[in-house]
């Protein structure tokens, strides 16, 4: 099976921002998607930017194809402005975490369509539990890169999830995980983490396997943590918890273009990329979703281990170069405050223990970081 791969522009770039919408008092997810995207429509017509999710309680915020890390998130911004009074009609709230800390899964409803439905009928129990949300960062690429860039990729998997890691408690309890989201999303038939192919031509026959036997109905259900994009000529990069700030979002949307473009621009000079092996990837994955900022990671094949944030240090030197080019080094930068004033787990796990576990205080304290 041959797999259309969309002739972009390498190095540019897109980000898609998934929101939860709770109410205003209750604090609790409410299923209003369907209402606020009509009061959008009328108010300001039709936006491709704007979409649905898999449950009504949830929307999708994306950027334009853009340049930079700075373009992207003013998209972002843009949109979140004309949205938010919106939701605040509707007695709801923008909130961006990777989960929600005490909503009911039974009490949330399914989108229409389909391909939700069909996803809802196979998985049962595992898809009703998908009260989670992401970030998702698209970065344009040649065909030939992108496995080989989708594999080195997950060299820096923990960077990213340990920085971005907002969803330590799950109805109602504290998991002792900094990313419960990632251990969710990762039950879902094809998602979690992506096979190692070396070729383009590996990943048309892995499709093929799974259009051939009924996993799948369309290429975009492969749900990987870091997946191609053939309709748009992507490497997307699916690690990350949802996230509250402003600031918080440069620093990471900087870092994941950096990472790319770099290991694109050592393919271009024909350089080998560093892949981990493949148990080594999964460990990482684990302990960085368990212990956030404070995870030992396993760096090569040769098992070195390394503390995390010394090894981000590292990381950020490297790319700096690379972030100059692409004229995000103020954002870059914002990654090494992330870690100073404490990651989101960090932050609501502070706010729990300073209101003897009021999780209604948690999500005001989460919705009340966005901007």
């Amino acid at each position: 099976m041959a797999i259309e791969f969309a002739q972009g522009t390498p190095g540019t770039l897109g980000v898609e921002w998934e929101f939860a919408l709770v109410d205003r008092h209750s604090r609790d997810l409410v299923n209003v998607a369907d209402p606020l995207f009509r009061a959008f429509g009328e108010r300001h017509g039709p936006n491709p930017h704007l979409h649905k999710e898999l449950l009504r309680n949830s929307v999708e915020l994306t950027s334009g194809v853009c340049r930079t890390t700075d373009e992207a998130v003013a998209d972002l911004i843009a949109l979140i402005d004309d949205v938010r009074p919106l939701a605040a009609e509707l007695g709801a709230d923008l909130y961006s975490a990777g989960t929600h800390p005490f909503a009911e899964w039974s009490h949330q409803l399914l989108t229409p369509g389909h391909r939700y439905e069909e996803l809802m009928e196979r998985t049962q129990w595992w898809g009703r539990q998908m009260l989670i949300w992401g970030v998702h960062v698209h970065v344009g690429v040649r065909r030939d890169h992108v496995m080989p860039i989708v594999s080195a990729v997950l060299n820096q998997f923990p960077h990213l999830q340990a920085l971005s890691a907002s969803s330590p408690i799950w109805a109602g309890h504290d998991t002792s995980y900094a990313s419960n989201r990632a251990m969710m999303f990762q039950q879902l038939p094809t998602a979690g983490l992506p096979f190692q192919f070396d070729t383009w031509s590996g990943f048309e026959g892995y499709a093929d396997d799974l259009l051939v036997t009924g996993v799948i109905e369309e290429v975009d259900e492969i749900r990987w943590d870091v997946r191609p994009a053939p309709r748009l000529g992507t490497v997307e990069v699916r690690i990350c918890d949802g996230v509250s700030t402003y600031d918080e979002m440069r620093a990471l949307v900087a870092l994941t273009h950096c990472l790319v473009v770099d290991l694109s621009d050592r393919l271009d000079r024909g350089e080998p990329l560093a892949v981990l092996p493949p148990w080594h990837v999964q460990e990482n994955k684990w302990r960085a979703a368990r212990y956030g900022l404070d995870a030992w990671i396993i760096l090569d094949e040769q098992s070195h281990e390394r503390l995390l944030l010394d090894d981000l240090a590292d990381v950020l030197e490297r790319l700096t170069p690379v972030a100059r080019r692409l004229g995000c080094a103020d954002a870059l930068g914002l990654v090494e405050e992330i870690p100073r004033r404490g990651a989101s787990y960090q932050r609501q796990r502070r706010v729990a223990q300073q209101t003897d576990g009021d999780l209604v205080a948690v999500v005001d304290s989460v919705v009340r970081e966005l901007g």
